[in-house]
């Protein structure tokens, strides 16, 4: 066997292992070896310290080096960051990068460090600081998308970077005050009680099963509700109405009857099935936005003040809601509306949502369009201001050291348009020279774009905001990337918003990967080899 298929070999191994998140210990099983050899004889597979010492960290070498150089060529980028345990109950954090190439949204996985002191805010600023230094993202980072806990807000103020709070997460938080309202959470205590009894008797499965398909229902088991996990409240209830009429024929049924008596089981009447009926129709909205910012790769923060928009009308208690809603909306609504009151913050969520083209028309405030149109100018005109001025100075050098050789030099330089004056240096073509004044016509035609940057700028502001607003389907980022020629100055300034996630998920998106690459029977991996193996199943 040559030494490149011997190679290409092992990186097929190392990359089974990696992407398939199996134990290292797989290379040295006797059934994995003798089925290398049933299919090359000739190929010796590498040992497990090779695969842990050698393969594995090299490989990882070359993609974090891709990394760096793809975020090399990125100027504007936000980072996501979140917290986790493993079985070993080792502390971990997640650092995971987003930024836009060629008008799509890139996700990649940068660290995942094992923490063995107290998650102080200090402490993650100082954590996430180094991770950003050794992929040399230190000055492009526009945003940090975390939860909502005191450390991270801690962390992102250290950093100097803008922290906008998981908004996946604050509807989980505004969902979860339902529990404190009395009447709801004695209600939810009885359909739960039902439900638990009916998973745990031995013959509750089979005669729902039979139930249900006497009555044409889904053949659905029943969900319990864990107050840890978003939205699991609602989605009980929402299987308990989807089949309420199982689980009374189930209660009347000789079989379960007597069990249900013997064990004092409460009934649940048709009040409780209109309270379900009601939870449902309320927080159906509540489950729909968080899917919105959690089932996306890449939750853009410019949805964030639409869905709150939203939210706001549904939840607005009406004098036609039966007290049981009003109490519901009431408290659902009390915990959402303090959410992103911070100054900084809901201005930088309002110009994302100003620039992201599907909801643009949700910012009547004419102060947001005045600010944006501040920063298409003013990022440009400072930029073609210190153009100009070096141009003009430039041309203050070449006029003294013109004026004693070439009076007409002199006389150009006293025109209006104060343009590049002509060099008449050994070094100048004999044709520049000969048609030196039609050049200069072309240099001061060109020149006056630059000095039109801020009113081009307000025309690209008002051509922008005079398009219909696009399908909530578009992503923003492809959107801007497909109109860069024809809004070159917002396609920069939009830079800053489109790469900015509306919730922490895509860092907890690696928790399940993280958790298999650290099961039980890989608890003992060395934190650095779990960093290494999350890396490359998530970046390659």
């Amino acid at each position: 066997m040559t030494r490149e298929r011997k190679e290409e070999c092992h990186r097929k191994v190392t990359e089974f292992i990696v992407k398939g998140l199996q134990p290292f210990s797989t290379v040295e099983s006797p059934w994995f070896r003798e089925m290398v050899a049933a299919l090359n004889p000739r190929y010796q597979p590498p040992s497990r310290d090779m695969l842990s010492t050698t393969l594995i960290p090299a490989w990882y070498a070359v993609e974090r080096e891709r990394v760096q150089a793809e975020l090399e060529e990125t100027e504007h980028v936000a980072l996501t960051c979140d917290g986790w345990t493993s079985v070993a109950q080792d502390h971990y954090i997640t650092v995971t990068v987003h930024f836009a190439k060629g008008g799509q949204l890139q996700e990649r996985v940068l660290h995942t460090k094992a923490v063995y002191e107290a998650q102080t805010g200090e402490f993650l600023a100082e954590e996430i600081r180094h991770i950003m230094a050794e992929f040399n993202i230190q000055g492009k980072v526009v945003a940090l998308t975390v939860d909502n806990a005191a450390n991270m807000r801690v962390a992102a103020r250290m950093l100097k970077v803008v922290k906008i709070g998981c908004f996946a997460h604050s509807l989980n938080l505004a969902a979860q005050k339902v529990y404190t309202e009395p009447t709801v959470s004695n209600w939810a205590a009885r359909i739960r009680a039902v439900v638990v009894w009916l998973r745990k008797a031995s013959l509750a499965k089979p005669v729902m099963k039979e139930k249900q398909r006497l009555l044409d229902l889904p053949q659905h088991a029943m969900v319990l509700d864990v107050r840890t996990r978003w939205n699991t409240l609602y989605l009980i209830i929402e299987r308990f109405v989807e089949q309420y009429s199982v689980i009374q024929a189930a209660s009347l049924d000789p079989r379960l009857r007597r069990s249900m008596e013997r064990d004092r089981l409460q009934r649940i009447s048709d009040q409780d099935f209109r309270h379900a009926e009601e939870f449902v129709r309320v927080m159906r909205i509540l489950y729909t936005s968080t899917l919105c910012v959690s089932s996306e790769r890449t939750p853009a923060c410019g949805q964030i003040l639409p869905i709150l928009q939203k939210l706001e009308g549904h939840f607005k208690v009406q004098d036609a809601d039966s007290t049981f809603t009003a109490a519901i909306k009431k408290r659902v609504w009390d915990d959402l509306s303090k959410r992103y009151t911070d100054e900084n913050i809901r201005m930088f969520l309002e110009e994302a949502t100003s620039l992201d083209p599907r909801f643009k028309t949700k910012i009547m405030d004419a102060a947001v369009w005045s600010r944006l149109e501040e920063k298409a100018c003013g990022e440009n005109s400072g930029q073609h201001a210190l153009e100009i001025g070096v141009d003009k100075e430039d041309q203050l050098d070449e006029g003294m050291e013109e004026e004693e050789e070439d009076e007409e030099a002199a006389s150009m330089e006293n025109t209006t348009y104060t343009a590049v004056t002509t060099s008449h240096s050994a070094s100048d073509s004999a044709l520049g020279e000969l048609f030196a004044k039609e050049d200069l016509a072309l240099k001061t035609i060109q020149a006056v774009p630059l000095l039109d940057r801020s009113e081009k700028a307000r025309k690209e502001l008002k051509l922008y905001r005079a398009l219909p607003a696009e399908l909530t389907s578009t992503h923003p980022a492809e959107w801007w990337w497909e109109r860069r020629g024809t809004f070159p100055i917002l396609f920069d300034l939009a830079s800053n918003y489109t790469c900015v996630q509306a919730s922490s998920t895509p860092a907890e998106w690696i928790f399940s990967t993280a958790g298999d690459t650290l099961s039980q029977e890989k608890a003992c991996l060395a934190p650095e080899k779990a960093d290494m193996i999350i890396f490359l199943k998530k970046n390659c």
